[in-house]
């Protein structure tokens, strides 16, 4: 790649952020398709995120993404947000349209079509869901959206319980998914929801990197159950490797990445993300 001085800047603003994979996707797809950019992450502490969007309006960086724990906290630093991330309550994505920050959420796209690139149909199906978080909440709005007939999202019982109750309210009535909420320690409530669930997912950070602690205790997996972890970093979690041990069909969140990013890149570019070469360059080496 020849940088110049018309070289754009994207990047990833995430605590952590220096195990990213994004920063190789998207600049090998902008070099592929011969776009001018470059793509870098930013690993920034939790109480700099409106410094960290105030610089990248000011150097007029093309846009960016958001990865924990900034997918909500940034949103009173944008301009405005679209319809699928006001509901949600969570931004992956900036646009930065002449100096108009956007904020959307490509998490829940980019999930589900992981899962169909899996060979999982999830039309009619029972979801059981782990957290609440930026993530959580768009995967459960685009399944609840896209087709899934009933979702259980486990979280614990903290400060923000209540909140997260009135967004699965809200879900449940505005969708034909039926969305319940059940604290993440009532272990007799998990039990029922993942016995009568197709998938489970954990949209959690626990199993990240050295964490080797799972939600779930393996006795409750079973071998017709599908296992997904949106982590993808260690590429097998502990809840992974309990879906291997108990003959389930299981997946990281590898490719999650990978289409969650293909959506942002068309954003920002109006191009398509090459995503068999990305696959084959990038993620499957």
């Amino acid at each position: 790649m020849n940088i110049d001085g018309h070289t754009r800047l994207f990047c990833l603003l995430g605590h952590p952020a220096r195990h990213s994979i994004s920063p190789i996707m998207h600049t090998t797809a902008a070099e592929l398709l011969g776009i001018n950019m470059v793509y870098l992450a930013f690993d920034i502490e939790p109480d700099k995120i409106e410094e960290a969007v105030a610089s990248l309006r000011l150097m007029n960086a093309g846009g960016f993404n958001l990865t924990m724990p900034f997918k909500r906290s940034v949103i009173p630093f944008l301009d405005r947000i679209t319809e699928a991330s006001r509901l949600s309550g969570s931004v992956n994505t900036v646009v930065n349209n002449d100096g108009e920050l956007i904020g959307d959420t490509t998490d829940g796209t980019g999930y589900l079509d992981s899962l169909s690139d899996a060979g999982f149909d999830y039309h009619g199906k029972k979801m059981t869901l782990l957290g609440a978080g930026g993530a959580a909440t768009s995967i459960a709005v685009s399944a609840a959206l896209s087709g899934l007939r009933e979702i259980d999202i486990l979280k614990r019982r903290n400060k923000t319980y209540g909140s997260v109750q009135d967004f699965v309210d809200r879900l449940s009535a505005e969708t034909d998914c039926n969305v319940r909420l059940f604290p993440m320690e009532d272990m007799d409530a998990m039990r029922a929801s993942i016995a009568s669930s197709d998938i489970l997912t954990n949209a959690t950070n626990v199993g990240m990197e050295d964490d080797k602690n799972s939600l779930v205790p393996k006795e409750l997996l079973r071998p017709s159950l599908f296992v997904s972890d949106i982590i993808y970093h260690p590429c097998e979690t502990t809840l992974l490797s309990y879906a291997r041990e108990m003959g389930c069909r299981y997946a990281n969140g590898r490719y999650m990445l990978l289409f969650q990013g293909a959506s942002s890149f068309y954003e920002w570019t109006g191009q398509r993300m090459p995503v068999s070469d990305i696959k084959r360059l990038v993620f499957d080496k």
